[in-house]
């Protein structure tokens, strides 16, 4: 994302201005869900000049490009999500933003963090997915699993035992 020049709002204390993004972020990506490259994330950001610096916020919405966490199918979903950072004048060594020192303001960063903090971590196809199955793979979502026995046959000797609450 290209770098907004913010030295006129620097210089007067509670103007505003709004601008707009419309451009790709590389890199936004966890295991199962990432943005594409050539899916741009749009949205208005407002700037507000507060005497502690640049206070950003606004909304941004785009397209996660995902695979369901039980069926590994792929899926496409949308986001719309509300974002709010404080940019201040002078960094110090905790703060996560900071103002170039031609004092600019770059809003990749920010839109970065609040993209990828929204990501899903477990996403699924729908809500009642119901996974591979753990012996075949066959996707019980389209009946590929003809069922299998519920219990390891390795733990039927376990079976045999009696444990009997009363005598203990």
């Amino acid at each position: 994302m290209r770098a907004i020049d913010v030295r006129d709002l620097l210089e007067q204390p509670g103007s505003s201005r709004t601008v707009h993004v419309d451009e790709p972020v590389a890199g936004l990506r966890t295991e199962l869900a990432d943005v594409p490259e050539d899916a741009p994330i749009e949205g208005d950001l407002t700037l507000e000049s507060v005497s502690e610096g640049i206070y950003v916020s606004g909304r941004v919405q785009g397209r996660y490009s995902m695979r369901c966490a039980r069926c590994l199918k792929e899926f496409t979903r949308e986001f719309d999500l509300e974002m709010a950072e404080l940019v201040p004048r002078e960094a110090g060594p905790e703060d996560d933003y900071a103002l170039a020192s031609d004092r600019t303001l770059d809003p990749e960063p920010i839109v970065r963090d609040a993209v990828v903090l929204e990501m899903p971590f477990s996403p699924l196809c729908r809500p009642d997915c119901l996974g591979l199955c753990e012996i075949c793979g066959g996707d019980r979502n389209l009946g590929e699993c003809p069922g299998h026995e519920a219990s390891d046959p390795r733990w039927a000797g376990l079976d045999a035992l009696w444990f009997d609450d009363e005598a203990r």
